[in-house]
């Protein structure tokens, strides 16, 4: 393999070389089931289903593990604020996130752990580390001595002295550094028995159990956004290198969806969620904006750039259908060499992208021409590419999530050419008729956003 990736541990991209050969282990930190899924939540889901599609492309038989976090202080709270159960609250908001994987074209994982399955390994996980003396009980709780690990803090490039795990002072604390593994049970709460009492899972115990317990002591790739470095994931770490175990080879973190240059989440109030934006867009579309750019670059959200990308999505499902209804069948073809070379280059999907494009205009002059051979090429390759980033125009799951793709495609081009008219005209300064223009497109339930790039449509309400 020529794939190179970024390895934040490593601050540096490295060849990537599995462990074992012609297999790749990758695990992916899922949803806490909190609430309802946005945007935000879900550009890892996609980011990370576009890097297993080009492993599996590459020939590797991929394990991918993504874990659900149905245990948390903040499950606990929403769902007793709510009146509900919190298994209820989680189990709800579970099948919400499983829905907008599925929507969104996101690849099943190999095994999707739950937290509250794998309590008995996370015993035995805090068991080991005290053994080894990196980790004490005191009234109940287990807690992470991190002074006892000289390379704590090599992931997120933290100094011992300036860490602060974001928990509260704890009577049986040795050190406010320290970061706690399992609570000890409080009235009301669920909890799980242990040699040191009842009570339940920290946060970043889940994960080392799961990924070690499912994956091994040693595996591929860990995943997850960037907001989890410090402290999730240098705990993590911290865990698994003190149980002894070599952990994750390579670290790849996902940049945020932002709005109005703050991350995107529920205390910010300017969250997005996926039920709202398939009001506004396809589903395939809203893939392809979430899935555009490098899964280590931020997004900032605009309607304006949502509405580009999904009329850049239409250009390429044009083509595709009218190559379809002129020369017929279109098979699934082969990526170029200008495309594995962008994907190969740290997963760089925008050149990839415009490899994909530059196919499809010379795939539509081949078409005009009445090209065969050429067109069906364009076509195929087309394909190809586009269903290793998960937008396939053809695949069967966009065309039973939608069935009308041909006549959205049909459409792209008819009001393309209104625009066209648009834009002469208002270049002419014949304000009039580009009104004209505008008035009688949204009569016809076409919503028409000028941005930078150009004006872009969309159908009203449709989704």
């Amino acid at each position: 393999m020529t794939l190179r990736l970024y390895d934040t541990a490593a601050r540096a991209l490295r060849d990537f070389t599995p462990a074992q050969p012609g297999r790749a282990s990758v695990y992916l930190c899922g949803a806490t089931v909190q609430g309802v899924p946005h945007i935000g939540h879900v550009r890892s889901g996609i980011a990370f289903d576009i890097l297993r599609r080009w492993l599996e492309h590459s020939g590797l038989d991929v394990l991918f593990v993504r874990n659900v976090t149905d245990i948390d202080d903040k499950i606990l709270t929403k769902a007793a604020d709510a009146g509900r159960p919190w298994w209820e609250w989680a189990t709800t908001h579970e099948r919400a996130f499983t829905l907008a994987y599925q929507q969104l074209g996101v690849l099943p994982p190999s095994a999707e752990p739950r937290a509250t399955g794998f309590v008995t390994e996370m015993v035995e996980y805090m068991e080991r580390l005290i053994e080894r003396g990196h980790a004490y009980a005191s009234n109940g709780d287990v807690y992470f001595d991190v002074r006892s690990l000289p390379e704590y803090g090599a992931l997120s490039g933290h100094r011992l002295d300036d860490v602060h795990q974001g928990e509260g002072l704890a009577t049986g604390k040795r050190d406010e550094r320290d970061f706690t593994m399992w609570k000890a049970a409080k009235p009301g709460e669920p909890s799980w028995p242990t040699p040191w009492g009842p009570g339940r899972p920290g946060w970043h115990l889940e994960c080392s159990a799961m990924a070690t317990s499912l994956l091994g002591a040693e595996f591929d790739i860990h995943c997850g956004g960037i907001d989890l470095i410090f402290p999730h994931h240098e705990n993590e770490i911290a865990q698994a290198h003190g149980a002894g175990d070599p952990f994750a080879r390579y670290w790849l973190h996902n940049g945020w969806v932002t709005m109005g240059g703050e991350k995107m989440s529920k205390s910010l109030g300017n969250v997005v969620s996926i039920p709202a934006m398939l009001e506004r867009v396809r589903p395939v579309e809203l893939r392809y904006y979430l899935g555009s750019v490098n899964y280590r670059s931020m997004i900032e959200y605009s309607e304006g750039a949502l509405m580009e990308a999904a009329a850049g999505f239409r250009r390429v499902e044009s083509f595709v259908h009218r190559a379809v209804t002129r020369f017929g069948d279109v098979p699934v073809g082969e990526v170029t060499a200008e495309f594995a070379a962008a994907l190969d280059d740290d997963l760089g999907v925008p050149a990839a992208l415009a490899q994909i494009h530059n196919t499809v205009r010379s795939g539509n002059s081949a078409l005009e021409a009445g090209d065969i051979e050429p067109t069906v090429a364009a076509a195929s390759s087309v394909r190809a590419m586009m269903g290793i980033l998960g937008v396939d125009p053809l695949d069967d799951h966009w065309r039973s999530d939608s069935d009308d793709s041909d006549a959205i495609a049909a459409l792209d081009v008819l009001v393309g050419a209104e625009l066209d008219r648009r834009a002469s005209a208002r270049a002419d300064k014949d304000f009039a008729t580009a009104d004209a223009v505008r008035d009688r497109l949204a009569q016809a339930g076409v919503e028409v956003t000028d941005t930078a790039d150009g004006a872009q449509w969309n159908l009203k309400g449709h989704n």
